[in-house]
């Protein structure tokens, strides 16, 4: 393993109010590494220490195996990043804003390289347009496309499909993918829409209340071989009974009269399946659960 991010017993306060009280999780290269919890469970506070734009109560914090006090300047300079809602000069074009925000990075950046991140990100063709008219989802893009013009190794993005319509986090997804597949970028990604994390981390911490309450390999977490299927019948409580009876060690969970969880491995399916149509129960619809979500519930219930 080789660590990008190492944060331990980070703690910070806003006057009486405690953001953070003890978050610790690593990042190491090649990740896409979900920070997941609700709103107000301390993502953003601890994005911002990360990035320095606010200073730690206690606690350490390490990027590129330095740490962030002493080197600010040097892992800054590694480090692309998108806070929130990512601002441009809406009057002017996105080849022009991505121009002067090269020229702000301090590194000489060449116009090929501009429109090249602009490629992308899917903004070929509409660079010469004013961002003002931008959608919402293109100016994302156009976010991940300034965190990218100075080539960093760690993108961190905060919320990025916040307030995007289906097709827009469709987008989005596809974006981060891309950028650890054909960029090889080490990516950290701050959400609190658990199918997100599920779909495209493969590895997470878990925040509440300011501290860290688990993290790891999403699968590992998540118990890879395990599938949870609601099957929807016409009385869950029989179809429950004769699991029970028939196939030994089954865990079921009535969801509703209608409706029943079932703990499974991908090949029991069909044979419940079977097992219902012998049984002349039966099944109009198998649709599978989200895993990450009942972990995320019983987890802060626990």
């Amino acid at each position: 393993m080789d660590p990008i991010i190492s944060i331990e017993n980070f703690a910070k306060s806003f006057g009486k109010h405690a953001a953070t009280t003890d978050v610790s999780f690593t990042v190491n290269r090649g990740d896409i590494y979900g920070l997941l919890g609700r709103n107000g469970a301390g993502k953003s506070t601890t994005i911002r220490a990360m990035l320095s734009l606010i200073s730690a109560d206690s606690g350490n914090i390490n990027l590129f195996g330095r740490e962030l006090k002493k080197n600010r300047h040097y892992i800054l300079s590694r480090v692309g990043c998108i806070i929130e809602k990512p601002d441009f000069y809406k009057y002017l074009s996105a080849k022009t804003n991505m121009e002067i925000l090269a020229r702000l990075s301090g590194k000489t950046i060449s116009k090929s390289k501009i429109m090249e991140m602009l490629d992308f990100t899917g903004l070929k063709g509409r660079e010469n347009d004013k961002v003002g008219g931008y959608s919402h989802g293109m100016r994302q893009r156009l976010g991940i496309a300034q965190a990218l013009i100075h080539d960093p190794e760690l993108i961190v993005l905060d919320e990025p499909t916040t307030g995007l319509d289906p097709q827009g986090i469709i987008d989005i997804r596809n974006l981060i993918l891309q950028l650890k597949r054909d960029l090889n970028k080490t990516i950290i990604l701050s959400s609190h829409i658990l199918p997100e994390v599920e779909l495209i981390c493969n590895r997470m911490v878990i925040i509440d209340k300011g501290k860290t309450l688990v993290e790891g390999d999403v699968q590992k977490l998540l118990h890879a071989d395990e599938l949870l299927v609601v099957f929807e019948t016409n009385n869950a409580a029989e179809m429950k009974q004769l699991l029970e009876l028939n196939m030994q060690g089954i865990l079921t969970e009535i969801e509703s009269e209608t409706r029943l969880v079932v703990h499974v491995s991908q090949n029991q399916i069909p044979e419940i399946n079977k097992l219902m149509i012998q049984k002349n129960m039966p099944v109009y619809a198998i649709e599978p659960k989200r895993k990450l979500e009942d972990y995320f519930l019983k987890l802060l219930k626990s």
